[in-house]
């Protein structure tokens, strides 16, 4: 699968079993910020929830087919994307039938490996990621198999790292046994305050841990982050002066700059 420059496409999975530390706010407007650079994104709504896509103002009267049927129906992407108001940027959305996959996913044949498989047949986009469920099912799994790295968003709370040691040693599993190459493309905090003493401290334990795979760009605690998904909008469009607007564009800086030297590395 490559880019419309040629390149691979870069599949990248937003992820974090732990709900509530601002995933979707991260894929919807890392996702934003990577199309305004003139990047073509393609956004793959995992949750069942689905906040993702109304995030972007799509209404479910007119999603015809979702991530459920490419998962479970064999439609092909390209049948299932939706274009959003952003330039550049696509949707395939969530499904309420999201819920019951991981019933369904149990008995499927190469289970781990569908989204891998309808990933592959994507067409010509420079990143694909992926908001994905706040556990780690069944969704995920397949998230981690198809992805080439993962953001995770951590928030900066009194068990951060408990949840990050636990995330760690599932990616070691798929690693050995489904996806050899997956990596932590970065970790990047959120909903920061550095006048909390608490956020101070959570931030220098993550970085002593993760060391120089915690991004550099941290996202500040901003309520026109929460407000811009009822109005159907990524924070960047919403009100692109805001602080965590601008947070999220130099986000963007640091995966672009990252995924140029993991691609460097592979080829070397």
């Amino acid at each position: 699968m490559h880019s419309l420059s040629g390149a691979e496409t870069r599949v990248l999975a937003v992820v974090n079993q732990k709900g509530g530390v601002g995933k979707t706010t991260t894929a919807v407007n890392l996702a934003t910020a990577l199309s305004a650079a003139r990047k073509k994104v393609l956004l793959i709504d995992l949750d069942p929830q689905g906040n993702a896509t109304t995030g972007l103002g799509v209404r479910r009267s007119v999603i015809r087919e979702s991530v459920y049927d490419v998962l479970f129906d064999a439609v092909p992407i390209s049948e299932a994307v939706v274009e959003t108001k952003v330039p550049n940027l696509s949707l395939i959305p969530s499904s309420v039938h999201l819920s019951g996959a991981e019933i369904e996913l149990v008995t499927s044949e190469n289970r781990e490996y569908r989204l891998k498989a309808a990933v592959e047949q994507a067409g010509a986009y420079d990143y694909v990621i992926f908001d994905c469920p706040p556990s780690l099912n069944l969704l995920t799994l397949n998230a981690l198999v198809a992805s080439h790295g993962l953001i995770v968003p951590l928030q900066c709370e009194f068990y951060a790292l408990e949840g990050l040691s636990h995330l760690l040693k599932t990616v070691e599993r798929v690693r050995k046994r489904f996806n050899p190459t997956l990596e932590i493309q970065g970790v990047v905090l959120t909903m920061v305050d550095r006048r909390n003493n608490l956020s101070r401290l959570v931030e220098e334990d993550v970085r002593e841990f993760m060391g120089d795979r915690v991004y550099k760009t941290v996202i500040p605690r901003n309520v026109r982050l929460s407000e811009a998904p009822s109005y159907g909008l990524p924070a960047i469009v919403y009100d692109m002066r805001c602080p965590g607007a601008k947070a999220y564009i130099d986000l963007a800086k640091e995966v672009i700059k990252r995924e140029k030297t993991a691609v460097q590395a592979l080829v070397a």
